[in-house]
C-alpha cells in the first residue's frame, strides 16, 4: 500500500471488479448459453418476457432475473420467466453470471440504468427511445464504447432490411436528389389517448416503491396517472415524439444514411382530448432540416388513425415503403431511363428477431440492427422536436458541442 496511493487503490479494485463482470459477459463461445436479466415488467417489458419465453429453448439462453418495484408485476414476470425477484435493479447487475439485460422501464430512467448496467459489464438491450434527452445520450455513447458492450436499442424495425436497402438506391442515385422524406404514426382512442388502465391495488409504501421509480425525474406526490399513464408527462416522456416517432424516424435515418439535424420545428396540441389529464399533446408534427438537404416530415394525431404514405422523394423517382419491402416507381420525367423496382423485405419489426440479433452480436460479433450511434441519432431527432414545441422556437444542433440550441 505505501507504493500506491488510495485512489490509484480504489481505482485498481474497481477496474478488477469490472474486468471480473466482464470475464463472464464479454467472453462467449458461439454456442454458449447466455443469461439474461430483466430490468422493469410492465407492459412492453411483458410483452418482451412473453417472447423470450417462448425463444429460450431454441436460442439457449434463460432467463436469470426480473426486477420491479411493483409488487405484483414482479410476482406475476418471476413466475412467466422462472428468473430470481429483484426489487432493486442494481442488485441484480450484481449478478455476474448475467451476460445482458432488457431494460424496458419508462424512458426517464434508460439513461442511469444503461450505465450502471455497462459499468457491471453487461451487455443491453434497452427499449425506445435510447435515452429520454439529448445530453443523456451523449453520456450513454460514451460509456457503452469505454466499456465495450454490446447496446441494442429496441427500435425493432430495423430488424426489417427494408430500410438498409434503400440506402442502397439512395446512395447510387437511382432516386436522384432526395428532398424530402415523409412517415407518419398516428392512432384512433375514443375515451383518452394512451389510457391504460389504473391497478386500484396500487399502494405506495406498501406494494410500491414511488420514490425509486421516480428516480432521476423531479420529486412528485403520488399520483397514479404518472405511475400507469407515465407517457403523458414531460417528466417521463416525450409523448408522441419519443413514444412512436422515434420508431419512424430512425427507418428514415438509416435509409437516407444521416446523423444529426441541422435544425427542426414542431407544432401541435390537445386538439381533440382538450379534458385529458396528459400534458403532451394529442397533435404533433415535426419537421427536421439534414445537412444533406432534405427535410424529414412527420406526421401524428391520436384521434384518427389514417397513414400517409411512407415515402423518399427524389428528383428522379420517389420510393415508398410498404408492408413487404418498398417499390421504387420513376417520375414522369425520367420514365424513359428509369423502371420500376419492388423489394420484398426480409426480417421484420419484430421483438424476437431484434433479441437474436443482440445475441449473434455476442456470441459471433454480428453487426447490430440498431447500436448506440443510431439509438442517438433517433434521440436527437425527437428531442430536437420536444424542445421546439415546448419552447415554441426553432431549435439548432450545434455541431461542434452536440446539443440543442434556440434559434
Amino acid at each position: 500500500m505505501d507504493s500506491i496511493n488510495r485512489r490509484e487503490f480504489v481505482a485498481a479494485a474497481g477496474a478488477t471488479a469490472l474486468f471480473t463482470a466482464r470475464s463472464y459477459s464479454q467472453i462467449k463461445g458461439a454456442n454458449e448459453r447466455l443469461r439474461i436479466g430483466v430490468i422493469g415488467a410492465g407492459g412492453m417489458a411483458s410483452y418482451h418476457m412473453s417472447e423470450l419465453v417462448k425463444m429460450r429453448e431454441k436460442d439457449n439462453f434463460e432467463i436469470l432475473g426480473v426486477c420491479d418495484i411493483y409488487q405484483p408485476r414482479l410476482d406475476k414476470a418471476a413466475k412467466l420467466t422462472g428468473g430470481k425477484p429483484y426489487k432493486e435493479y442494481r442488485k441484480l447487475l450484481e449478478v455476474k453470471e448475467i451476460d445482458y439485460v432488457l431494460i424496458g422501464t419508462p424512458e426517464h430512467w434508460h439513461a442511469q440504468m444503461t450505465l450502471d448496467a455497462a459499468s457491471a459489464g453487461k451487455h443491453i438491450y434497452c427499449e425506445k427511445p435510447m435515452t429520454h434527452t439529448t445530453e443523456e445520450a451523449k453520456k450513454v455513447v460514451a460509456k457503452i464504447k469505454a466499456a465495450g458492450v454490446k447496446m441494442q436499442v429496441g427500435v425493432q424495425g430495423m430488424s426489417d432490411d427494408s430500410y438498409e436497402t434503400a440506402y442502397k438506391y439512395v446512395k447510387d442515385g437511382t432516386l436522384g436528389k432526395v428532398t424530402v422524406a415523409e412517415i407518419c404514426y398516428s392512432r384512433n382512442h375514443i375515451k383518452d389517448f394512451w389510457d391504460y388502465p389504473v391497478d386500484a391495488d396500487a399502494r405506495p409504501g406498501d406494494n410500491l416503491d414511488w420514490k425509486a421509480w421516480l428516480g432521476p425525474a423531479p420529486k412528485r406526490a403520488w399520483d397514479p396517472n404518472r405511475f400507469f399513464r407515465w407517457r403523458w408527462f414531460w417528466d417521463y416522456s416525450g409523448g408522441i415524439a419519443t413514444d412512436l416517432f422515434v420508431h419512424r424516424v430512425t427507418r428514415i435515418i438509416k435509409a437516407l444514411g444521416l446523423e444529426f439535424p441541422d435544425r427542426g420545428v414542431a407544432t401541435g396540441g390537445k386538439f381533440f382530448f382538450k379534458d385529458s389529464a396528459a400534458e403532451v399533446p394529442d397533435v404533433y408534427n415535426s419537421l427536421l432540416d439534414y445537412p444533406n438537404d432534405t427535410t424529414v416530415i412527420l406526421v401524428s394525431s391520436m384521434a384518427n388513425d389514417t397513414a400517409v404514405k411512407h415515402v423518399l422523394r427524389g428528383n428522379k423517382a420517389t420510393l415508398e415503403f410498404t408492408r413487404t419491402g418498398f417499390t421504387i416507381t420513376p417520375q414522369k420525367l425520367f420514365a424513359k431511363e428509369g423502371k420500376v423496382i419492388e423489394h420484398k423485405k426480409t426480417g421484420a419489426e419484430n421483438i424476437e428477431y431484434h433479441h437474436r440479433n443482440l445475441q449473434n452480436a455476442i456470441r459471433k460479433g454480428e453487426a447490430l440492427r440498431c447500436d448506440c450511434m443510431l439509438g442517438y441519432y433517433g434521440v436527437v431527432a425527437a428531442d430536437i422536436g420536444v424542445e421546439s414545441f415546448r419552447r415554441r422556437k426553432y431549435m439548432l444542433w450545434d455541431k461542434s458541442k452536440q446539443r440543442l440550441v434556440k434559434s
